[in-house]
């Protein structure tokens, strides 16, 4: 992803200037197709299904600037917790502005589209800088490594590496995994939010499937019941009992 962007160099705090001189988008292109789907299954499942119980925010392809005279950087994805939406969205904001929200993200996560990309070099260098509490790399195409996912928890101020198993726990209540399976009609091998016992944060799609199968079961439950009823109902008569009557 583009870390090239730039704000205006300015003395005093971020109360007393605006922000309309801000670099927030370029005419740089987005990642290709793959990193294109792989950000929107970070995003969309938490949307449409997760309930933390507390207000949170998550994006991806946006800047972040922890100051009005620093130089931002833009991650594939970042979560934040504790952000109203509608505050993220106040003014037409443009970017994630630490100023505005108090914190850093917890959680950024970056998709490796090619070599050139420094996402285990000066991005995990400045993403330690702003405290961001989990970085997680993943690397679909192994330009890096042969790794496909690394996960750096920071402590202190220092990213270390953690070995990932199924699923590695953040610090928002929700872990990372990998997934295969089929995905908008791409079968390939997916990160995704999970639970912290590893059960996916499911998409809108597999939510409505879910549903609709519960619903059919509960229907046929329903059906079977009845069926149960009625030749219960047809037996008392053939004893001369009434069925209504008990």
């Amino acid at each position: 992803m583009d870390e090239s962007l730039t704000g205006l160099e300015v003395l005093g705090g971020p109360e007393h200037f605006s922000t309309a001189h801000l670099i927030t988008e370029t005419e740089e292109p987005v990642d290709n197709l793959f990193c294109e789907k792989q950000m929107r299954l970070l995003t969309e499942p938490l949307w449409t299904s997760w309930k933390p119980g507390r207000p949170f925010w998550v994006s991806a392809n946006v800047g972040m600037y922890e100051a009005l005279n620093a130089k931002a950087i833009v991650p594939d994805v970042m979560l934040a917790m504790d952000v109203q939406p509608a505050d993220a969205l106040a003014g037409g904001s443009k970017c994630y502005f630490f100023w505005d929200h108090g914190k850093p993200p917890e959680v950024v996560i970056e998709i490796v589209s090619n070599k050139n990309g420094s996402e285990l070099g000066t991005k995990l260098e400045r993403y330690a800088k702003l405290r961001i509490a989990t970085y997680a790399v993943m690397d679909p195409d192994h330009h890096l490594s042969a790794q496909t996912l690394r996960v750096f928890d920071l402590i202190q101020t220092t990213y270390q590496p953690q070995a990932v198993a199924a699923c590695h726990a953040t610090p928002v209540g929700l872990s990372l995994r990998l997934w295969d399976g089929l995905y908008e009609d791409t079968d390939s091998t997916w990160l995704r939010w999970a639970d912290l016992t590893g059960n996916l944060i499911p998409t809108g799609k597999e939510l409505a499937e879910s549903e609709a199968q519960r619903a059919t079961m509960e229907a046929h439950r329903a059906s079977m019941e009845a069926q149960r009823a009625n030749r219960l109902a047809a037996k008392l008569r053939e004893l001369g009992v009434d069925p209504d009557s008990v």
